[in-house]
This record gives structure tokens, C-alpha cells and sequence, in this order.
């Protein structure tokens, strides 16, 4: 596109205002703001609350906190929230322990496509090395960086980004800390699922609607480059459930779920 669209930049985050404020300092660090950054708050304490309003006084664009009552893991839930409040075209999807490229926005405009949704992958920062991150508040890496794995992923090469071509089914590298879609094709498939339960497949099985309404995936390598801070994983018990659901919408060519975003919008 010759103009970038408007976004809306959104994350999900739950206590862990630590990495929450490395995200919010990599998007000072843009090279190309968002129009707004949306917080999707799954029920964290005072302290991210009080973070964020530290932040909401320095941000060059309007930062919103959407929050709503920690009741286990509601990550479709407030995501819906979050984005049927976003006032802008586009939607850039990322994970509250991640930290951006400079060019990261800039990237995911730059390729926006109708028709299209975009996903990149991310590098890893290691355990032994987020006694460091926090300490310097880190948010720079390049290739040579200390505490990096998959160092091949830090590349930025922008002339290179473009030979990725349109797929037509979910590619086993999609993550949801690094993915963007147009508002209006998420509201045409209702969101995200909420009647997925704890942690897993949320966002494929999003993607895999929005497929099954014809758009198609392109994926980032060389630009959209993310950092992701280093965590134990999350309890898994109810990802069979889960991924029973998304095997469904593929199987099924699902469209529209009945609990999403519809709940949340204006009429």
C-alpha cells in the first residue's frame, strides 16, 4: 500500500508490569507510532494499573487500559474488549512480553494488504539473561546481542521481506505475539472464541476463520522483528479441548462463533 492504514496497536498482558514496561518503551522507540496502544488487562493487580498510568502521561498517543475481573485465563475475552474499543482500521497483535523492533509498526503497515492478514515469528531471550534485561531496562538487540537465541531471526533486511508468498491455510510458524488483520474482517468472523478455556490456540483458531472467509496469510521474515522475554510455560491441561474446537472450524469451514466481539460492540 502506497499509505499505511491507521492501527491499533493491542496486547494482552497479566501481572507482569516488569516486561509490560519494556513493551510500552519499545513503542516510544518507533520509528512509525500506532495511532493508539490498547492494553487488554485479564484481571492484574494495582502495580500494572499504576504502571500504565505512569506511561499515560509520557505516551505521545493515546494509551488505553481495558481490564476486566481475573477469573483464571480470559485472554478471547478481554482481547474482544480491547479491540472492539480500538478506534482505527487495522489491528497489530502482540504479546505483553515482547519488546519491538524500532521498525516494527512500520513494518506490518508497510505489507498491509486487504485480504491479508501478516505473521512473524520472534526471537527468544533467555532465562539467565533477564536478570540484565530488567536491571537496563533493555530494549535494543541486534544480531550480536547477549542472552539471544535463533540469532537469524534478528536480521532486518527490508528488500528481502517482500518474496514471502499468500498462503491459503495456518502456517506452523504463526504466533499471536506477532500478527496483524484488518477490524473489519475480525468482526466479520466475531473475534476471537471465548468459548476456549485457559491457555492455547486462541489466536489460530481466530486465523483459521479468517480463512475459512477467504483471506489469506503472508508471513514476515526479515522485517516485524520481536523480542520475547523468557517465561515458564503456561498450564496446558485444557489445550486438547481447545484444539478440538479449532479442528472443528477447520473441519466445519466455521465462520462466525456464537460468544466473541458482538457482546462488546456498539450497535
Amino acid at each position: 500500500m502506497s499509505q499505511f492504514p491507521s492501527c491499533s496497536l493491542v496486547t494482552p498482558t497479566y501481572n507482569w508490569p516488569e516486561a509490560l514496561e519494556l513493551l510500552l518503551l519499545s513503542v516510544l522507540n518507533q520509528s512509525k507510532l500506532p495511532n493508539e496502544v490498547i492494553i487488554a488487562d485479564d484481571g492484574s493487580r494495582k502495580e500494572t494499573s499504576d504502571l500504565i498510568k505512569r506511561y499515560q502521561k509520557k505516551f505521545p498517543i493515546p494509551l488505553h487500559h481495558i481490564w476486566h475481573k481475573d477469573e483464571n485465563n480470559r485472554k478471547p475475552a478481554i482481547m474482544n474488549k480491547a479491540i472492539a474499543s480500538s478506534k482505527y482500521d487495522y489491528i497489530i497483535e502482540i504479546d505483553g512480553d515482547i519488546i519491538m523492533h524500532k521498525d516494527f509498526v512500520k513494518d506490518h503497515l508497510s505489507l498491509a494488504e486487504r485480504g491479508l492478514y501478516l505473521y512473524g515469528s520472534r526471537v527468544n531471550i533467555q532465562e539467565e539473561h533477564l536478570t540484565t534485561l530488567f536491571k537496563n531496562k533493555q530494549t535494543q538487540f541486534n544480531f550480536f546481542s547477549k542472552g539471544i537465541k535463533k540469532r537469524g531471526r534478528t536480521l532486518h533486511i527490508p528488500f528481502l521481506a517482500n518474496r514471502f508468498k499468500k498462503e491459503n491455510k495456518i502456517s506452523s510458524k504463526l504466533r499471536g505475539c506477532n500478527m496483524s488483520f484488518w477490524k473489519d474482517d475480525f468482526i466479520k468472523i466475531n473475534g476471537f472464541n471465548e468459548e476456549l478455556v485457559g491457555w492455547g490456540v486462541d489466536d489460530s483458531e481466530m486465523i483459521q476463520r479468517l480463512i475459512n472467509i477467504g483471506i489469506q496469510g503472508k508471513r514476515l521474515k526479515y522485517k516485524g522483528i520481536v523480542y520475547h522475554i523468557f517465561h515458564k510455560e503456561q498450564d496446558k491441561s485444557k489445550v486438547g479441548y481447545n484444539e478440538n474446537l479449532e479442528k472443528e472450524a477447520k473441519e466445519k469451514k466455521i465462520i462466525y462463533i456464537e460468544k466473541g466481539i458482538n457482546q462488546y460492540l456498539r450497535s
